[in-house]
């Protein structure tokens, strides 16, 4: 025999459970909240998602120095990026806001936000508590916090086991960060002029010689000195960056120094005026955004 459930009995039931679509929007510090509630996330077809990762940004950002709480961080581009700390979660009402690089956060999509890192950058993060690692686009700047060096949109921190603030590892994808700052600059190669080359304004030339400080790296040293080295590009194929650096040879002493398992490309011993020269002449001819370092040190590129 079937049982019949009164209706007022049935809905003395559905009213004392839970109410899982209630979410947590306490206030933290750099954005609104840490953290998200029992919302469904729709993410997107892996293979989709990497199409997404990918794609042309309306701009390549990189940005300026600017100081959070008394502490100042300078963007710049660096393919050996690797850094662990704290990661928050982007708040969902964020949702369809512009990014500093003109793209609209989606917070169904892998994307994340850093205080240094170009935009856009392809990197990994792994949660550390579990071992669990997510692809991101980071599209974003902040978190404006010094507790955090990333937050992920709420797809990518559910993906990685993240429920509210977890410590994690960022590590820089090199060859994807190439490949979808080329795709919003216009180049189809890393190098590949996006205008007609004009002749810059010409830096001091001198004689260089050829040597080896590592196996495998030639590095081409200057005969001269100055404190300053205007970075173009990395990579991890010596060919790729011996190539590139024949062709920088335009704008001054062209060297590839090898770091690590990276080749990188530079344009070194140049004084103040000179790297400056350099650097708009790499941005207005080549499409590049160019890194400086002052004595081996990072600095901002529009420091000088």
């Amino acid at each position: 025999m079937k049982k019949i459930i009164p209706l007022a009995v049935l809905t003395a039931v559905l009213a004392g459970c839970t109410d899982l679509s209630t979410t947590d929007t306490s206030s933290v510090n750099g954005y609104a909240a840490d953290g998200f509630g029992e919302e469904t996330l729709v993410t997107t077809d892996e293979s989709l998602n990497n199409t997404y990762l990918l794609a042309p940004a309306p701009k390549y950002y990189v940005g300026s120095a600017y100081k959070v709480e008394d502490v100042q961080y300078i963007p710049v581009e660096d393919l050996t990026y690797n850094q662990t700390g704290i990661a928050g979660i982007i708040p969902a009402e964020l949702n369809g806001t512009k990014t500093s690089n003109g793209e609209v956060f989606d917070m169904n999509q892998m994307v994340a936000t850093s205080k240094t890192l170009p935009l856009p950058t392809i990197a990994r993060v792994t949660n550390l508590d579990n071992g669990q690692s997510v692809v991101v686009r980071v599209n974003n700047r902040g978190p404006f916090v010094n507790t955090r060096i990333m937050d992920l949109s709420p797809a990518a921190a559910q993906k990685i086991g993240m429920t509210g603030q977890t410590k994690v590892q960022v590590q820089v994808m090199a060859d994807e960060s190439v490949a979808v700052k080329n795709a919003t600059v216009g180049a189809t190669t890393p190098g590949t002029p996006t205008q007609t080359v004009v002749q810059p304004q010409p830096v001091e030339t001198t004689t260089v010689v050829t040597t080896t400080t590592a196996p495998g790296a030639t590095v081409t040293a200057p005969a001269t000195s100055g404190e300053y080295s205007v970075q173009v590009a990395a990579f991890y194929a010596q060919d790729s960056a011996d190539s590139l650096a024949a062709r920088m040879a335009q704008y001054g002493n062209a060297t590839v120094v090898q770091e690590g398992d990276m080749y990188k490309v530079r344009i070194v011993n140049l004084d103040a005026a000179q790297a400056r020269s350099v650097i708009d002449a790499l941005r207005n001819n080549e499409g590049m955004a160019p890194g400086l370092l002052r004595n081996g040190r990072w600095i901002n590129a529009d420091s000088i």
